[in-house]
Parts: structure tokens; sequence; C-alpha cells
């Protein structure tokens, strides 16, 4: 299904300037089907996966057509769980992030009476909510519907399965007859049909079909890794594999940014794409990466088309993609011309759900991995050097520096403690003033994926922060050390930024615990985060 660019569906600006703010940079298909209907006031029965952007493809027409000199609700938005109204209320209080006048709160079991009565006394237009606690407050008298102008069903089939139903009908016999009724569901059976022809209109079914889709044969892991320490897993993965040339899938433009300014301050040469540059950067840019002239790409799925280089060895999804099909066209980048190819996706909380949806969807196996620690990446690190040490004796190609070690030998020092040295210096373990120093490694955490704080990652170089001409392109298979190096001097890349103050906190403090569902939920789930 086409795709359209949000300015073309007749949305307000303060609407735009919100998706804008988001990082969206064009509509998803459902959004792009669904949006135009709905702003036209006909009902819709949308049949979509969770992940598509079904949210934004009902809250947004449902904000415009909210009357904001009104206090009275006129939206009423029913989720199955706690859980998806929160996530469903969040996303509408980002789009109306610019519309001050319109009000919205989420009504759910578990949480205070107090504070919901408070904010519906108070006046607000949208109620996001499930089914029990709004029937909670309908017999309370203290949520009227009689001006409700949309009612919409999120995850119908879900709320049916739950035993909803009955509180459903009750529900939407309280709301006017000439309201707008909006049906999203991934599967349409018998008794949501029946829900759809008593209470909606000649509504319009919209359904987002999905083809099965072969991903490329190359190798595919994923990482489950706390949402706040994804760079420094990041940093790590790359260290530990040397990669030297890469792209690194963000889902907005605000993400692409903030990572590339936190790859450039610890010392990697690297590049941004996305809708928010000119097309001559984006031109620029691609042209200089074709000509691998900075190891790393930050980019988003639309900015990133086009893109073809056959020597690139890897592709990172630091962002999982909101549509599985945007995932094949990302890790297909990679292990082409008979070359080979890894692809890494990193997955925080329940985003581990969507990886085994990815598995059925591309027929390929998607493996676990855990993300290095500290000491295996400075062990990989250590054999590096030792083999291109070990290689450099066996070629012979090197220039003679006897009258070194004589010196040293004759101050009383042992070849082996000479040589010791030289690779101490050259791990970046010496003690001296201008130390080339790794922090030291702790006790392997009770959790395998956790990133505890600066350990094993490199800090910005310099002791007053990373300067414009302190970066020092790294030697092809050798990983660069940890630890402050200093000014170097060296020039940069072509195509290299100056880096900025990195705009991430470095720590992560949080332990990471892993969710255990109840059972596996398909599909994608819409993100917090937007594209």
């Amino acid at each position: 299904m086409e795709k359209h660019r949000f300015d073309s569906l007749g949305l307000s600006p303060e609407i735009l300037k919100a998706v804008a703010q988001l990082g969206f940079e064009e509509a998803t298909p459902i959004q792009s089907a669904a949006i135009p209907v709905l702003m036209e006031g006909g009902d819709l029965v949308g049949q979509s996966q969770t992940g598509s952007g079904k949210t934004a493809a009902f809250a947004i027409p449902a904000i415009e057509k909210v009357d904001p000199s009104s206090k009275a609700v006129q939206v009423l938005i029913l989720c199955p769980t706690r859980e998806l109204a929160e996530q469903v209320a969040d996303e509408v209080h980002r789009l109306t992030a610019f519309k001050r006048s319109i009000h919205s709160v989420p009504i759910y079991g578990g949480a205070s009476y107090d504070r919901q009565l408070f904010e519906l006394k108070k006046g607000v237009q949208i109620v996001i909510g499930t089914p029990g606690r709004i029937i909670d407050h309908l017999e309370r008298g203290t949520l009227k519907l009689d001006q409700l102008k949309v009612a919409i069903l999120d995850e119908a089939d879900r709320m049916l399965d739950m035993g909803f139903r009955d509180d459903i009908q009750k529900i939407l016999d309280a709301t006017p007859d000439e309201r707008q009724t909006v049906f999203f569901s991934a599967t349409l059976s018998g008794p949501i049909k029946q829900l759809i022809s008593r209470y909606s209109r000649d509504a319009k079914t919209v359904a987002i079909e999905r083809k099965d889709v072969a991903a490329p044969d190359i190798e595919q892991f994923f990482y489950e890794i706390p949402p706040r320490g994804k760079t420094q897993a990041l940093i790590r993965l790359v260290d530990f594999h040397a990669f030297r040339l890469g792209i690194i899938f963000c889902n907005t433009q605000r993400m692409v940014d903030e990572l590339a300014d936190a790859l450039l301050a610890q010392g990697f040469s690297a590049d941004r794409l996305h809708g928010g540059i000119t097309q001559a950067q984006r031109t620029r840019v691609m042209n200089k990466f074709k000509n691998s002239e900075f190891e790393f790409l930050v980019a988003t799925d639309v900015a990133a088309r086009g893109i073809d280089v056959d020597a690139l060895e890897v592709v990172i999804n630091y962002d999982l993609p909101h549509d599985p099909e945007d995932y094949v066209h990302r890790i297909g980048r990679t292990g082409r011309a008979g070359r080979k190819g890894m692809a890494a996706t990193f997955v925080t909380g329940r985003d581990i759900y969507k990886i085994q949806y990815l598995e059925k969807f591309t027929h390929s196996r998607i493996r676990r991995a855990n993300i290095p620690t500290s000491s295996e990446v400075e062990g990989k690190r250590s054999e590096q050097m030792f083999g291109k040490v070990q290689a450099l004796l066996a070629s012979r190609n090197y220039t003679d520096q006897t009258q070194f070690t004589d010196r040293l030998m004759e101050e009383g020092f042992q070849a082996t403690e000479v040589c010791s040295a030289l690779f101490s210096l050259l791990l970046g373990q010496s003690g001296g003033e201008e130390s080339f120093s790794a922090p030291k490694v702790s006790g392997k955490s009770e959790f395998p994926n956790e990133l505890p704080d600066h350990e094993g990652f490199a800090q910005p170089k310099g002791s007053k922060g990373f300067k414009k001409g302190n970066f020092q392109p790294r030697e092809p298979g050798i990983v660069p050390p940890y630890a402050s190096q200093g000014s170097q001097g060296g020039a940069a890349k072509p195509g290299f930024k100056p880096a900025v103050k990195p705009s991430f906190k470095p720590a992560f403090k949080a332990p990471f615990e892993k969710g255990k569902p109840s059972k596996f939920a398909k599909g994608f789930k819409k993100d917090r985060g937007s594209r």
C-alpha cells in the first residue's frame, strides 16, 4: 500500500508540528489509508498488526475533531489492558503538544480514583481507558458520554477474548447514536463482526496485507539490552568485532543526531542521514559513505534508501523497526556480492516479543546473543594485537630497533620484561602520565546483559573533552583503547565532523530485569518512540 507524507493528509499545523517534533518522516501504510477516511467523518474498521502505527492512525483524526472550547468528553478510546492504555495516552499527549487547550486522561484499574476524579472534574476532552474502570465511572456518574463525537476500540479482538463484550456494549449504548465509531483489530472474528454491524454505519474496512518476505542469507542476532545501556552496548559490540564499515538504523531524526554525536565523541568516524537535512547534504554524505570515507552511517529508513555498498560489514538496528518489511530492507544492505554480513538488533523490554514475529515473517532464524563483557573485549583486542605482531615478525618487514632493546637490557631488564612493557603500552595498560590505562574490569554481573557504569567503554578523548583535530583514524583490525590517549593531533578523515559533548548519560544504573509474559503476543506493539 502506498505511503503518504503527513503534510499531504490535510492535517492542522499544530499536528504537523507535533509529528515533526516526534521525528516521523512519512505516514505508515495504515496511517495513509485510515487518516483520510476518519478525517471525512466515516466509520472505519482497521485490520492491522500492532506496531504498524495504528495508534497515530486513529489518534490524529480524533484529536483534529475535538472542540477545544468545550470541556466535555468528546473522544473515548477503549483498550484491553492498563499497559496499552498508558501507551496510547502517552502517544495522545505527545500529539497534542501544540494543542494546549486539549486535555486527555488515562482511566484504568489499579490506579487512584482520586486523581482520575480530579482530572474528570477539571474537564478533559479525550479519555483513554479499560472497559472495567470506564463502567465504574459511568455508574458513579463521574463520566458523561452524552457529547461524545468519536468512540475508538483498540485491539477489539483482544478485548472480546478477555470477556469485555458486555462492558463494551454497555459503554457504546451510553454514547450518542451519531458518533463516529472506529474498530481496530488484528483479526475479524464473528463476534467482532456482530459488534461492527450493531454499532457502526457503513464502516469502511482498511486491511494492511503483508506478504512473507525471505530475509537475505546473513547472520542475524538480537541483543536484549536495558534502554539506557544501548549506546554503551553498541560501542562494545563494534569494538569486539572490530567493524570497519556499517549502518546503524534509528527510528527518529532526534535519535540519529544524538547517537551520531555520541559516536563522534567516542572517537569513531561517523556521519548522519535523515530527512531533516538538506538534499545536497544527504547526497554528499551518501557519496562519502559509498567511498568508505567514514566508518559508520547513522540513519533513518527513509533517508537511507538507495544506499548500495558492497563492502558493508554490519547493519545494526539500534531501534527495532515499526514494519517488518523495513527490517528486511535494512539487513539486506549487508552480505552482498558473496561477502559475509551480520545483522544485529537491539531489543528492550516488551520488544522481545517482536523477534518471534520477525522470524516467522522472514522465514529465518534470529539468534539470541549477549553483548561482550569489557574483559571479553579486552581479550579480543589483545588477541588481535598479538596476531599483528606475530605476522609482522614472520614477514620481517620492520625497522631494526635493537638500540633501544640493548639499552634497556643493559639497565638490567630482561627481554620478556621489555616485551611485556611494550605490549602493555600498545594495549593501553601503561601507568605513566600519558596513560593509556583502561578501567579495571569487575567481576561478571549477575545479569549478563547489564552494562555497569563506564565498564569497558571509551570515554571522550582528552582531559578537557573532545576537540576538533584530536581524531586519529583507527588502524584497520585494531580496536581503539578505551581510556584517554590525549591529543594525538591526527587529521580527521574526510566527512568527519567535529564532535560535540555527548548528550547521553554514560552511566547505566538501573538493573535489567527480563519480563515473563504469560503468552506470546503476536505482531508488533507500537513503540513510545517515534519513527
